[in-house]
């Protein structure tokens, strides 16, 4: 196990980040050798080592620490060390490696030492944590590339996972129901999904039923209705007959606000405009080969249609519901109870992202990191103006919104009463509904107020809370009564 994420952090040869454009010998060459056997490709790693200018021993005692980072004690320290030291770096990689080159590691860390007491931090932060020995500290966790995951994926490049003693893979995926299904086959320990699919996979709506459980939101808004450029005269959708949508998933925010939105002004979504489902990534392309002639989809493909010059932003879904949640953290009920420190290790570092992710003031910084090819692949810029809330929107005005964006892990039971009755309204359950009960088994809120807590965040008070969309109250105590209030329902 190599646990390249935890490479030691007081080695200037080594990256700490080991992005897809790692330039460390290692990550090079097991690019180059992925179609080797075990022993040749030892062979090219040994080789690039000599060529890089690291001398056997070093070697020698690289695959010893790495051996030795098998133990979950000696991951804890080593993620403890390299927290500290990206700190004192300010998480900038080339300034690391560049002074540790000039004075050398050994010299690097006796200076730290003498100023930061690391043996009585490990101790105390081991002890604070009180997340007992890991079950497991290698984890798979997916993401589909959405500026809705930037919490699960930031946490990678930027180190919140290794806080917590944690090496994880954050793989790149499709779709969402190559998300589900992956995790219900137990290929992903976890996975970033929308908010509706755990509940829809604990209770068998589209897929096999397994409970699954969503300790926290990722974020809040986020989301917009492009149409295409042909369509800039036609802003009332009262005009939308015929009309094709694209929405990522069936069980989204998506899905169910364009139904919302569109039966608001009159128009029935399964007889007056087609809706289909159509992977993010997918999105520009059909909007421009004429698929579709709208969307309502994650960023940043809202910005990038505008970027092509393809498509306009039509509205926010800010504006249909402000602080509405969109995407999540989730895995299966039985992950949690069978590894529960590793769990907890893994449910701090997500909330600690999330709230990281939330301040202004980093976003920028985050942009860069989740933009690269092996996270979002997008260009700098399209994904600031999503995080940053100061974008183009496609007729010809630059628009200033900070909360376009935003980010809460908070996930309020009242959202998902709200979220099972729009399931109940277009036809997607069926039958008499406990929607409190249904909503506190998956949404996991008044426990993950308890961690916010511990971790010096603040948490609401209170799990349920009504909320005003479009003009219309949702009143969490009366979900039938506001289900047949609609007109337009299957």
């Amino acid at each position: 196990m190599s646990f390249k994420s935890l490479s030691d952090p007081f080695d200037p040869n080594k990256s700490l980040l080991h992005k897809s454009d790692c330039d460390c010998p290692i990550c090079k060459t097991e690019k180059q050798s992925a179609h080797l056997s075990e022993s040749q490709k030892q062979e090219a790693i040994e080789k690039s080592v000599y060529e890089s200018g690291m001398s056997a021993k070093t070697a020698h005692m690289d695959a010893t620490m790495d051996s030795a980072l098998d133990s979950n004690e000696a991951i804890m320290d080593r993620a403890i060390e390299s927290a500290v030291v990206r700190s004192v770096f300010g998480h900038n990689e080339m300034s690391r490696r560049s002074f540790l080159s000039m004075i050398g590691g050994g010299t690097a860390a006796a200076v730290l030492g003498s100023v930061f007491p690391m043996a009585e931090a490990k101790a105390a932060i081991k002890e604070t944590m009180g997340l007992g020995k890991l079950e497991k500290s290698k984890l798979n966790i997916g993401f589909v590339p959405i500026t809705c995951a930037t919490p699960i994926i930031m946490a990678h490049p930027m180190g919140f996972y290794e806080r917590y003693g944690l090496d994880v893979d954050v793989i790149k995926t499709a779709g969402w129901a190559v998300a589900r299904d992956k995790s219900l086959a137990k290929e992903y320990d976890a996975s970033h999904m929308l908010t509706p699919m755990p509940l829809a996979m604990s209770m068998g709506a589209g897929s096999t039923a397994k409970p699954f459980i969503m300790p926290t939101v990722e974020n809040i808004n986020g989301q917009a209705i492009v149409l295409h450029n042909d369509h800039k005269d036609k802003r009332d959708p009262k005009q939308w007959k015929g009309f094709k949508f694209g929405v990522p998933f069936e069980y989204s925010m998506h899905n169910f606000l364009l139904r919302y939105y569109v039966a608001e002004h009159g128009l029935d979504p399964d007889k007056d405009i087609q809706i289909r489902v159509v992977p993010p990534p997918e999105m520009v392309a059909n909007l421009r080969a004429g698929n579709l002639d709208g969307y309502l989809s994650p960023d940043p493909f809202n910005q990038r249609a505008v970027w092509e010059k393809v498509g306009f932003i039509h509205t926010l879904t800010k504006d249909i519901w402000e602080g509405h949640p969109c995407c999540a953290f989730a895995c299966s009920k039985e992950f949690a109870v069978e590894n529960p420190n590793t769990y907890g290790a893994l449910l701090r570092s997500i909330i600690d992202a999330t709230e990281y992710s939330a301040k202004a003031e980093n976003r920028k910084e985050i942009a860069e990191a989740i933009s690269p090819k092996n996270y979002l692949n997008q260009p700098v810029p399209v994904v600031q103006q999503v995080l940053t809330g100061r974008y183009a929107d496609g007729l010809g005005g630059v628009q200033d919104v900070p909360d376009r964006i935003d980010f809460d892990p908070f996930p309020w039971h009242s959202m998902g009463v709200w979220i099972l009755t729009q399931m109940k309204r277009w036809g997607y359950i069926k039958g008499d509904i406990d929607y409190n009960k249904i909503a506190e088994e998956v949404y996991l809120a008044s426990e993950t107020g308890a961690v916010m807590k511990e971790l010096g965040y603040t948490p609401p008070d209170k799990t349920y809370e009504n909320y005003t969309i479009m003009g219309k109250e949702f009143d969490y105590t009366k979900p039938e009564e506001y289900l047949n209030s609609f007109t337009i329902r299957r």
